[in-house]
C-alpha cells in the first residue's frame, strides 16, 4: 500500500488487509486531502464534444472536461477461452467475478478453468467445503508466501522485478500473464499446483473442448509445473543478486519437489454441477470510449506514461504495464499517479 501521502502506516507491513480494511484504508485517504469522490455514478460514454472538449454520459447526467483520467482499473472484461463456447447449454458455467461461496453453486463436482491465483484460491475453498474438485490448470508461476519468515513481495520489491516495462517483454501478449499463484488467506500461506494436489484436488491439462459430453484436456499438466518452476527459479536469482549486491544474507530458497503428473485428458460433463472460469481478464474501454483509434488490437490504450498517444486530453491509470509490472497495483499505482499529474499539470 504505497499511495502518496497514503502510505500503510500499522505495525504488520508483512500482514494481509482484509477486503473491508482495504476499502476503509482508501476512503480514509481520500478524505485526507478532500478529494471530489462521486460515488455511485455510472458511465456510460465518453466521446468528444462540439467544442472539442470531452463529454461523458453519466447515471447522474452529463459532465464536460478538458482532460480525462480513465482510472477503470485492469479488470474490466471476464475472459473465457475460445473453447467455452463448445460447452453445452445445460452446463452451469459462471465467470469469476459471479462467484459468492461454495455453497450458492450447484450440486455436483466443481470444474475451475483457470490456474492463476484466482483460480487456485477458488479450489482451495470449495474444496475445503467438502466439494469434490478439478482445476484445469495452464501455464502459471509460483512463488512461496514468504521466504525466512519474510512476505516474498517484499523480498521482491528490493528486486528489479516490479520494475520491469512492457519493452522487456518477450511479447505485448505476456502482460497476461497470470500473477504468481500464492494465498493471503488466514494469514497468508503458499498455494500452488504441488500444495493443491497434495489436498486432494484434481489436476488436469489446460481446457481444449468438449466432444460427445465430456470436457478434454490436453496433456501438458507437467509442462505446466515446469513452467511454474522455471519462473520460480527466476524469482530466487533475483533476489540472490539483490541480496549480494547489498551485502546481507538471501533467504534460504529450497528447489521445489517432485512433481506427479498423471492427470486424465477427459472429464464428464454430467458428474460436473458447475464450470468456474478464471482465466484472467481483458479491457472494456471499447464498450464506452468512443475513440476506438486510442486502443491496440488487445483493447489495451497506446499510450505513454499514462496519455494517449492518440488522442490528446485522453488518459489512463491501472493499466497492465502502464508504465511497470507494479501499474496495476497498489504498490506502483502511486509512482503512476504522480509521473501522469505532473504531466496534466504542464499542459
Amino acid at each position: 500500500m504505497q499511495l502518496p501521502g497514503g502510505r500503510y502506516r500499522g505495525d504488520d507491513p508483512d500482514g494481509f488487509m482484509p477486503r473491508d480494511q482495504i476499502v476503509s484504508h482508501l476512503v480514509a485517504y481520500a478524505e485526507s486531502f478532500h478529494a471530489p469522490v462521486r460515488d455511485g455514478v455510472t458511465v456510460t460514454n465518453l466521446e468528444h464534444a462540439d467544442d472539442g472538449t470531452f463529454l461523458l454520459r453519466t447515471s447522474s447526467g452529463e459532465i464536460r472536461a478538458r482532460q480525462v483520467v480513465l482510472a477503470s482499473g485492469g479488470y474490466q472484461k471476464p475472459h473465457r477461452p475460445a473453447a467455452a463456447a463448445q460447452l453445452p447449454a445445460w452446463v452451469h458455467a459462471i465467470d469469476a467475478e459471479d462467484y459468492v461461496n461454495p455453497a450458492a453453486l450447484a450440486p455436483g463436482k466443481v470444474l475451475i478453468i483457470g490456474s492463476g491465483q484466482t483460480g487456485c484460491q477458488l479450489a482451495e475453498e470449495i474444496f475445503e467445503s467438502g466439494r469434490d474438485v478439478a482445476l484445469a490448470c495452464g501455464r502459471a508461476p509460483w512463488i512461496p508466501r514468504r521466504l525466512d519468515g519474510r512476505d516474498t513481495i517484499a523480498w521482491l520489491n528490493e528486486t528489479s522485478f516490479f520494475d520491469v516495462g512492457l519493452s522487456d517483454l518477450p511479447s505485448p501478449q505476456a502482460r497476461l500473464l497470470a500473477n504468481p499463484q500464492m494465498s493471503g488467506r488466514l494469514g497468508g500461506h503458499d498455494l500452488n499446483f504441488r500444495t493443491l494436489q497434495a489436498q486432494g484436488v484434481q489436476l488436469l491439462g489446460h481446457f481444449i473442448g468438449v466432444a460427445d459430453g465430456r470436457a478434454h484436456f490436453a496433456a501438458d499438466l507437467a509442462e505446466s509445473v515446469a513452467f511454474g518452476d522455471t519462473r520460480f527459479a527466476d524469482v530466487c536469482e533475483l533476489i540472490r543478486k539483490a541480496c549480494a549486491a547489498a551485502s546481507i544474507q538471501a533467504p534460504e530458497m529450497a528447489p521445489p519437489p517432485p512433481f506427479r503428473a498423471d492427470a486424465p485428458e477427459v472429464l464428464a460433463l454430467a458428474d460436473v454441477g458447475t464450470v468456474i472460469f478464471t482465466s484472467g481478464f481483458r479491457p472494456d474501454y471499447a464498450s464506452w470510449v468512443r475513440f476506438p483509434q486510442a486502443f491496440d488490437d488487445g483493447g489495451f490504450p497506446i499510450q505513454q506514461d499514462g496519455s494517449s498517444a492518440i488522442v490528446p486530453g485522453l488518459h489512463f491509470m491501472g493499466v497492465h504495464f502502464q508504465r511497470k509490472r507494479k501499474s496495476a497495483t497498489l504498490l506502483g499505482v502511486g509512482e503512476d499517479a504522480t509521473v501522469l499529474a505532473e504531466r496534466i499539470a504542464k499542459r
